[in-house]
């Protein structure tokens, strides 16, 4: 009996690899276009936290430098972000792969702060243990405290660099209009994000003592002891800062509770 030798197909086989090469191409070209969550390869640059000038005179009815920024300016706004944006805001994995957002100033926002956001999220979100979230809370707020005093130095330097700008104005011969609503409005720009800041921090910490009297009810647990110990030098900080930006506009946006 005669065998029978069937052909193999390879038509499909061959286009195998091919169609692999063109689902990861799809793949990487959605992760270098900001897709999946990821932060947009134009928003990572030197200036990527300019805007914060910009929003922050915006807010208060006021125009913008054009001026470029210093590096003491951009240390200063880079440091700035971490401190404006809501502790425990983005989940930790958006938080690695970006998700960068712009945020309203204090200045702007016409939704009332609402202290209990932060302690709600703590305590609805899943957890290993209740100690767990005291244990995130004590790392939010010893993260506050380390980044405290790298930003205040900058701002020190800021605005003592600005003070001088200031007493230099009137010195620069033949200084056009523009130069000077440019100076003033940079100078302007840096009191504001230290008072953002200032603000946030406010914020902040009425938030922890929201956030770790609920705990107490819900789970107490000695180490809330540590917690309300950390939440206290934070408030102390924030109270006594090393540097006071008067307000540009007249007033401070204030925070009860």
């Amino acid at each position: 009996m005669p065998e029978l030798c069937l052909p193999i197909r390879t038509t499909g086989l061959r286009s195998l690899p091919a169609l692999m090469l063109f689902v990861a191409s799809a793949v990487l070209g959605g992760c270098s276009g900001g897709d999946f969550g990821r932060t947009r390869a134009d928003m990572r640059n030197d200036d990527m936290h300019r805007w914060l000038g910009a929003e922050a005179t915006a807010s208060v009815g006021l125009k913008p430098s054009h001026f470029q920024l210093t590096e003491n300016e951009r240390q200063l706004r880079d440091l700035a972000y971490p401190l404006i944006e809501p502790p425990h805001s983005r989940p930790a994995w958006k938080s690695v792969f970006g998700d960068y957002q712009p945020l309203p100033s204090p200045w702007r926002q016409k939704v009332v702060f609402d202290r209990t956001t932060y302690g709600r999220a703590l305590i609805d979100e899943p957890h290993r243990s209740h100690t767990s979230r005291y244990q995130q809370l004590i790392e939010d707020v010893r993260n506050d405290i380390t980044r405290f005093e790298p930003f205040f130095a900058s701002a020190i330097r800021v605005i003592e660099l600005d003070r001088k700008r200031s007493a230099s104005l009137r010195m620069v011969s033949e200084l056009s209009p523009r130069e000077q609503a440019d100076a003033i409005a940079r100078m302007e720009e840096n009191t504001l994000i230290v008072q953002w800041v200032q603000q946030c921090l406010e914020r902040r910490i009425s938030s922890y003592r929201w956030a770790l009297e609920r705990l107490v009810i819900h789970a107490p647990d000695g180490i809330a002891a540590d917690a309300d110990r950390l939440i206290g030098e934070l408030a102390a900080q924030t109270a006594n800062p090393p540097v006071a930006a008067q307000p540009v506009i007249g007033r401070a946006v204030t925070v009860k509770g």
